[in-house]
């Protein structure tokens, strides 16, 4: 019989549903429930496409013995950590604090009052390679809870402690600091004022480049060794430090260029790319992009997407831009909701052809046999596919690669030298080779739609999607010659999902926006990221559109963010609203995977400021420029963060440095359907990359700007630095010159 969980909205979840182990949903009945039976509460987290979340569902949570145990001495609590980040980031801290490590499945034990006293990531349903396994584990915390209880929870308490003046006195460290809003009571001599804002982040702009190059892959790009991840905000930095350094004008801007390019054609080649259907997989496991962990995640789709597109336009290859195109494909093929927002991922897990022998296991809709091939494609074909992509009759992953021998046999699509060789070594000329290759690949791509795909994560998250609708804003506009014939397919897209998060998710009579949908809105309102993600996305589509309501509803959600998560103590954005029930309430500090609320919210304000007109001087009164002030306390309450490992927080850093350039804005008056209009705008969008971003507004968009009129009848283009603005033009030639000028 199912247990609670069959009513969930979440996918993640409902896999659990038929579990023997009485699981709960995450909220007060359960809490209610430990307290009642005098129980300590079994905290499982994961995701729905997270493959060892699956290894130990099928091998503990499956289990009739396990399940009784737990079912007995604890009350089992599932959760999403896509549905609830916050929850997830304050066990997941507790975890990396006591062990020094984290991951998912996040397993957590806790008292009735959610203090954690015990956890660890996936457990084996048995004693193996010195790892105690799950049914001893859940013996002997049984077994503490009924003898040691006291101990356990002062160990909690201890713990809990801990963390919480760690990020108390951290923030306090700000406010001493003389930072902006602070002030001092005591006597007590003040400490050395900091250094000024710009100095501080030009040192660790600096250092951050030199991290990112002292730890750059030279022969396969990327960062580091082993499991390699496609880190977006590395990218911005990189593209960030290039654009302040001139492009090419110096030989810092070089080099970030070349780890810019060599890092994205080196995913563009590997098996983490997917070369039939485009987008990518999470990461590899290897550090050449080989063997990839084949989950497909929005978040990184939409990343690696603005990645490609603004690398294109810094180096001006674009083959970046037709990389991104493949995601877009993917995106609105595979992962779009009717409605128009987009799902979460796609699992790394399914299940495989009878021919193939049957079974579930990873990456088994992606991987072929050489059989395969030569059976659905001609003998030249099949020829030119395995050449190019390295395929072998045995299987082209090595054993050290494959520890569960999932792709014995089987051959991972990666590309293993340029298609000029390949069409030399088989003879052909190059147009031909290609036009051989693409139709090749769409075979197989027809041909593998007919396999058992993997499970889809139909949710819809407020944060993911608002990081694909800027993606997509953005490639409407892009310059690139490949994308012109999409470039109104992507807008009307990007259009689509932010009227869903507008209809679906943003709750005008309460103010807030809505985490998840999945049948409709989910009880779950939104975190810190979701407001900033989507209030970046709505900015990306009003600079494509230059419809006043875009940026109109972005600082509603500005506002919205402000009220709910702005720490007034001490700057910067808790994760969670104030009225939570977790036991620690945070703020974080690092991009990875995905950025920060703060990091994203910081570049929001700047923008926010710009467009709306605010002045740029530092010592301007908060009352005169408000999302500026904000901006200011934002980065000076990150600054331990960022000035001492600034390579933790790379999208900061270049919010950071939005802040301290000095503002750009082209205004154009006119008729937006004009022909001319959308040209002087396609200017501004073909722009080489600045230092800093120039922005795209109209009169409409501020009152600051309504006396900026049109010359003799045709649309004028005001180029502004700071509100300080030049003649204006009504050419493109012209308006080019003044950009480069």
């Amino acid at each position: 019989m199912p247990n609670a969980l069959a009513l969930a909205k979440s996918p993640y979840l409902r896999q659990h549903a038929d579990n023997p182990v009485a699981w709960l949903e995450w909220g007060e009945p359960a809490f209610a429930r430990a307290r009642a039976e005098d129980k300590p509460i079994l905290l499982s987290i994961g995701y729905s496409t997270c493959h060892w979340c699956h290894v130990m569902a099928r091998e503990s949570f499956e289990n009739a013995g396990i399940a009784a145990q737990l079912n007995r001495d604890f009350i089992p609590v599932k959760l999403d950590r896509e549905e609830r980040p916050d929850v997830d980031r304050v066990y997941m801290t507790y975890v990396q604090a006591r062990t020094g490590s984290g991951g998912w499945p996040l397993n957590v034990f806790l008292t009735p009052d959610l203090k954690p006293f015990f956890g660890g990531t996936y457990f084996p349903p048995d004693d193996r390679h010195g790892r105690r396994g799950f049914p001893g584990l859940l013996a002997a915390v049984a077994g503490a809870w009924r003898d040691k209880r006291p101990d356990l929870v002062a160990e909690a308490d201890r713990v809990l402690a801990s963390l919480r003046d760690h990020y108390t006195n951290r923030a306090a460290s700000v406010a001493d600091s003389g930072g902006p809003g602070s002030a001092r009571a005591d006597a007590a001599p003040a400490p050395a004022a900091p250094a000024p804002l710009h100095e501080a982040a030009g040192d660790a702009f600096e250092r951050g480049f030199a991290h990112l190059y002292e730890s750059f892959d030279s022969a396969h790009g990327g960062f580091g060794g082993a499991p390699k991840f496609p880190r977006a905000g590395n990218i911005d930095f990189l593209l960030r430090v290039a654009a302040l350094q001139g492009g090419g004008a110096t030989e810092t801007g070089r080099e970030a260029l070349r780890l810019v390019a060599e890092t994205l054609r080196g995913m563009i080649q590997g098996g983490i790319h997917d070369h039939l259907g485009g987008g990518f997989h999470r990461y590899s496991v290897d550090a050449g992009w080989f063997v990839p962990h084949f989950e497909k995640m929005l978040y990184d789709q939409a990343q690696i997407a603005r990645n490609l597109l603004d690398a294109a336009r810094a180096t001006g290859d674009e083959r970046l831009a037709w990389a991104a195109r493949g995601i877009f494909d993917y995106l609105l093929r595979d992962l779009a909701h009717p409605g128009g927002a987009f799902f979460s991922a796609e699992d790394a897990d399914s299940d495989r052809a009878p021919a193939d022998g049957g079974g579930h296991a990873e990456g088994a809709f992606y991987v072929w046999t050489r059989a395969e091939l030569d059976s659905v494609l001609p003998p030249l074909d099949a020829a030119l596919v395995c050449a190019h992509f390295g395929v072998e009759d045995a299987g082209n992953v090595p054993a050290e690669l494959d520890p569960h021998h999932e792709f014995t046999g089987h051959n991972i699509i990666r590309q293993v030298r340029p298609l000029a060789e390949t069409a030399a070594g088989l003879g052909l000329d190059l147009a031909t080779a290609a036009d051989r290759l693409a139709a090749a690949l769409e075979r197989l791509r027809a041909v593998r739609a007919a396999r058992p795909r993997p499970q889809l994560d139909d949710k819809i998250l407020a944060a993911w999607n608002g990081l694909a609708l800027s993606a997509l804003a953005r490639a409407s506009v892009h310059p690139a010659a490949c994308l012109a014939d999409k470039r109104p397919f992507y807008l009307e897209a990007a259009l689509r999902c932010a009227r869903f998060i507008e209809s679906e998710l943003w709750i005008p009579t309460r103010g807030i926006l809505l985490r998840s949908w999945r049948d409709g809105p989910a009880a779950i309102d939104g975190f810190a990221e979701d407001y900033a993600c989507v209030v970046a996305g709505l900015l990306d589509l009003h600079q494509a559109t230059l419809d006043p309501h875009w940026l109109h509803f972005a600082e509603k959600l500005q506002a919205a963010l402000d009220a709910r998560f702005w720490d007034e103590a001490a700057g910067g954005y808790f994760s969670a609203a104030a009225d939570t029930e977790l036991v620690l309430r945070l703020k974080d500090d690092y991009d990875g995977a995905e950025p920060t609320a703060s990091s994203v919210a910081l570049s929001n304000l700047v923008r926010l400021s710009i467009l709306l007109g605010e002045p740029a001087a530092n010592e301007t009164s908060p009352a005169l420029a408000p999302h500026r002030a904000r901006a200011v306390r934002a980065a000076e309450a990150f600054r331990s963060q960022w000035s001492g490992a600034p390579h933790a927080l790379p999208v900061l850093l270049c919010g950071l440095a939005d802040l301290l350039a000095e503002p750009a804005h082209v205004v154009l008056a006119g008729d937006p359907a004009d022909p001319a209009f959308t040209t002087l705008a396609s200017v501004v969008h073909a722009a080489p990359p600045f230092s800093a971003p120039v922005h795209l507004l109209t009169p409409a968009d501020a009152a600051w700007a309504g006396d900026m009129a049109p010359l003799a009848g045709r649309p004028t283009a005001y180029l502004c630095r700071d509100l300080a603005c030049q003649a204006p033009v009504t050419s493109a030639v012209a308006l080019r010159e003044l950009l480069l000028g």
